[in-house]
């Protein structure tokens, strides 16, 4: 009998880490059935209208989707602009100059709270948007998970860190994903979103004037909007895949394999290391890619959502309430 009350315990115990665990489990795909019902609708009619104006729009949003998610998780705190309180992440490197789409999630918010007013976060309002994004620009479709709320808060150190930038070695990238709970496959199938968009030449200067697993017409290419200058032509833009740049399909790892990998990090992936097998099964079959990205969205969705009582639901995604 003596061992009763321990045992007692140690049930208890491992309630209670059941009820700390993973705060994702608290997403749902159905979070909004009720108080929100024409979510859905409401969200893709704003984003199919910013993509018909511009398509690129779609990997913008996709980015933004990201770029939250690998900085103290997907809490919509990319969007806040800088308080008296904090510096917030917009003006960081990996965002300075490059991230955009913040007005069409204002007009996707302000749609949502016509609809539904203070349901919908803006982190679930962002993790919606980066879906339709992909599907309408013929990528794979998947049930998002929601009940995420927003931060209070925002770390432009935290993004200054958080998110790898384009000259990251194999290992880094590895590294920073597997911190995150992503596995090396989907690292391959997440940096597949870069079949879409477009790079700034200081993100590809180096790699296109001094390294040597290029393919040399891409480089002369390249070279012909981005100076080998520092600070000349900095923010000119080139595709991250030639091909179809606008069109979500396994074009980027075919560029892979023909050393057609625009930045540095993209590169890395099929350069003689671990991923490239990876890489070739996924340039050789789309519907795999299709489906393991897919697969790893919903994985990085799930990166440190604030749910239940903690965080907020903001009215307005670039302020807190």
């Amino acid at each position: 009998m003596a061992s009763f009350p321990s045992c007692k315990a140690v049930i208890t115990l491992a309630i209670l880490l059941v009820f700390l665990s993973s705060s994702s489990a608290q997403l749902s795909t159905d979070f909004y059935s009720k108080s929100c019902p024409n979510l859905f609708a409401t969200v893709k009619s704003v984003v199919h209208s910013a993509i018909q104006n511009e398509a690129r729009m779609g990997a913008s949003l996709l980015r933004l989707f990201f770029h939250d998610c690998f900085v103290n998780g997907c809490d919509g705190s990319i969007l806040l602009d800088d308080t008296s309180s904090f510096t917030g992440e917009k003006g960081a490197v990996p965002n300075r100059n490059s991230a955009r789409g913040f007005d069409v999630v204002d007009q996707i918010k302000a749609a949502v709270e016509k609809a539904c007013p203070g349901v919908v976060s803006c982190a679930d309002v962002l993790a919606i948007a980066a879906r339709d994004s992909v599907v309408i620009l013929g990528g794979p479709d998947w049930n998002v998970k929601l009940g995420r709320r927003d931060a209070r808060t925002a770390s432009r150190a935290a993004a200054n860190n958080g998110v790898p930038p384009p000259t990251s070695n194999l290992n880094a990238l590895i590294s920073r994903f597997n911190a995150l709970g992503l596995s090396t496959k989907d690292l391959v199938a997440l940096s597949g979103s870069h079949t879409i968009g477009q790079a700034r030449c200081t993100s590809f200067r180096a790699r296109i004037y001094n390294e040597s697993n290029l393919d040399t017409s891409l480089a002369q290419t390249r070279k012909g909007n981005c100076p080998r200058a520092s600070g000349v032509g900095d923010n000119n833009l080139a595709p991250l895949d030639l091909q179809t740049p606008t069109n979500f399909d396994n074009n980027y790892f075919k560029n892979l394999v023909s050393q057609r990998g625009l930045l540095h990090s993209d590169q890395q992936l099929f350069n003689g290391g671990g991923t490239d097998s990876i890489v070739r099964t996924y340039s050789n079959d789309p519907n795999t890619f299709k489906s393991d990205f897919a697969a790893a969205m919903l994985k990085m969705g799930d990166i440190r959502p604030l749910t239940g009582s903690n965080g907020e639901v903001r009215k307005n995604c670039r302020r807190v309430n």
